[in-house]
This record gives structure tokens, sequence and C-alpha cells, in this order.
């Protein structure tokens, strides 16, 4: 009898254990029932990521770093073969070259027509001067041939002379415009001539950019994450190459409901427990709160949390701290922010910061 009468209350007790574990259970994966005056919000630790492309098409030469190494911004990490534009700055160059020489040429020829021109100009005050003294010898003639001291044939003679002295002057003259114009058009040969070298040495620079381009460098201090290709593969223009991480913005991305993410400010106080390192407290700041809400991601596992809408918050770690704690810094890396709701809450022992930059 009294085995029987205890039989029957065995499946009541266990299932009363059942039900005290599965609440015990559910508290403890509720991301919102959390201690009095905070908030909580599951995430993972990740940090800005940057690949490291080409800029023209080629074949990858070598890579000068592995993964996991530590570069600095401007350490050079992989190169390009470049015969083919070592090529074509040795023909810019000599093309640049030539352009030089003919700006010389045109230069001299600039001089040439000058030493023409002042020679044209010197003529023509020889044909002026020519001009004066047969115009005068011409109004002497007339004056003596009205006196009847002078014959026909000599004031004819007179005459002509005098015509013929203007029509030299002309010709003197239109000698001395073109020899301008002849200087004008010589002047405008050295200004094409130097356009030329403006030219060819726009194309030498921009071929010495392309060489300097063709060795990839780092655009700033981090980690390469993984190598996406191989010496000896063809990339085209923007192909990627190295995928690197920056340690200075590192951030937790993690999900709040809408019922608490109003009262979160930016700047706010963020205390981040990681799960492979529970005993150390990493401090940050809210930098990003989303102005709209959206259902809440997979990766929160009570059902009630899965009713909700969510909005993202991001919390950033200090540069200053992960400069100190550089070689730790790991992207991945699962873990709580912990937020304070009520400003006059202190903040546990539990989730005290424990790490600083100084």
């Amino acid at each position: 009898m009294k085995t029987a009468f205890s039989n029957k209350r065995i499946p009541a007790f266990i299932l009363f254990v059942v039900v005290l574990a599965g609440w015990f259970i559910w508290s403890r994966l509720d991301s919102t029932n959390t201690t009095e005056g905070f908030v909580k919000g599951n995430g993972r630790i990740e940090a800005t990521a940057v690949d490291v492309a080409t800029k023209l098409g080629g074949r990858l030469e070598s890579l000068l770093v592995k993964e996991g190494d530590f570069v600095i911004a401007g350490q050079k990490l992989a190169v390009m073969q470049s015969d083919s534009l070592l090529a074509q700055r040795d023909q810019a160059l000599a093309q640049l070259a030539q352009t030089k020489a003919a700006v010389a040429s045109a230069k001299a020829q600039v001089a040439m027509r000058e030493s023409d021109l002042a020679a044209l100009q010197a003529t023509q005050v020889q044909r002026e001067t020519e001009l004066d003294s047969a115009q005068r010898r011409y109004r002497r003639s007339v004056q003596l041939a009205k006196e009847g001291s002078l014959s026909d044939q000599v004031l004819d003679d007179d005459r002509a002379a005098v015509r013929t002295a203007e029509a030299t002057l002309s010709a003197a003259k239109a000698q001395v415009a073109a020899g301008r114009a002849a200087i004008e058009a010589a002047k405008a040969q050295v200004i094409g001539a130097e356009s030329n070298v403006n030219a060819a040495a726009a194309t030498v620079a921009s071929i010495e950019t392309d060489l300097t381009d063709s060795i990839l460098t780092a655009p700033r201090d981090g980690r390469v994450q993984y190598l996406v290709t191989q010496p000896g593969e063809v990339l085209g223009a923007g192909g990627k190459v190295i995928n690197m991480i920056d340690l200075s913005d590192v951030y937790m991305t993690f999900f709040l409901p809408e019922t608490v993410a109003g009262r979160i400010a930016l700047g706010q106080d963020v205390h981040l427990v990681l799960d492979v390192a529970p005993d150390y407290v990493i401090p940050a700041q809210v930098s990003f709160v989303a102005s709209t809400a959206q259902f809440t991601p997979k990766t929160v596992e009570t059902a009630s949390e899965r009713q909700k809408l969510m909005f993202r918050v991001r919390a950033r770690i200090s540069p200053q701290l992960l400069q100190k704690y550089i070689t730790q810094v790991k992207t991945g890396l699962p873990g709580v922010a912990w937020l304070k709701l009520d400003e006059a809450s202190a903040w546990p022992a539990e989730l005290t910061v424990n790490l600083s930059a100084e």
C-alpha cells in the first residue's frame, strides 16, 4: 500500500522538477530579464573590414604578408607584375625628350625670325631714307623746271625715282609685316611644342602612378584576415588580393527590444563581457542606434524575443584600449553587452570595468 502511494507521486514530483528547471533555463536565456536597472543584449565582436584590391588588371607577382600578420598603414603587402608598364614608361620618357627638343627648336626659330625682322626693319628705314631723298630731289627739280633751268627729261627721271622709292618702301614694309607674322607663327609653334611637353610629362606621371599602384600597400593599420589570391593568378581591375581588418575600429553589434531602445543615447557607457573571457569587463560606448526597428534576428533564441521588434545597437571600443591589447583583439567572439537604464543604479561588482587604456 505504501509502495503504491509512493509510485503515484513520483511522476508528479518529476513533472515539478522539469517545470522548475525549464523556468530556470528560460529565465537565464531571456535577454531582457536582467538585473534591475540594467539591460543586456547578445552580440559578437566585429571590426571594419578592408579589401586590398588592384587598380589595374594584371598578374600577381608576389605576396609579402601572411594571414594573421599585423600591418601598418603604407606597408607593402603585394606586388603586381609591371613589365609592360616599365616599357610604356620608357616610351613615354623618349617621347618627352623629343617634345622638349621640339620646344628648343621652336624657340630657336623664334629667335631667327626676330633677327630677320630686325634686318627687314633696317631695310625699311633705308628705303624710307631713299624715298625722302628722292622726294627732296624731285621737289627741287620741279622748281628748276619752272624757272627753265632743268630739262623735262631730268624732271621725268626724278619723278620716276620717287615712284620707285615708294614702291621699294612698300615692299620693305610688307616684308616687315611678314617678318612679324613669321615671329607670331614661330611663337605659336613654341606654345604647341610646350603643350606637347606637358602632355608627354602627364603621360609619364600617369604611368609612374600606375607603377606605384602596382605595389599594393596597407591603407591603414590592421591585421591580415585572409589571402584572396595567390602569386601567378591573373586579376582584373579591382580584383581583390587581401582582406584585412582595421583593429582601431572594433565594436559589438547587438539588438535591444523597442521597449528600451528609445532610452539608449549615443555615447552611453556599455560594458562588454565576452564568453571566452567572462572575468574581464571591457568598456565601450554606444556609437550607433538604428532609427527604425526590425524583426529580431535568428540568433535570439527565446520565443518571446522572436515575437518582438528589435533595434540594432553598436557599441564601439576605444582605439586607445584596442592599441594596448592589440595582440588579443579578435573578431567573431560572442558576448553580452550590458547597459544601464537607471542612472541611479550602481554597476554590480561582476560588471565593473577592469580593463583600461592606461
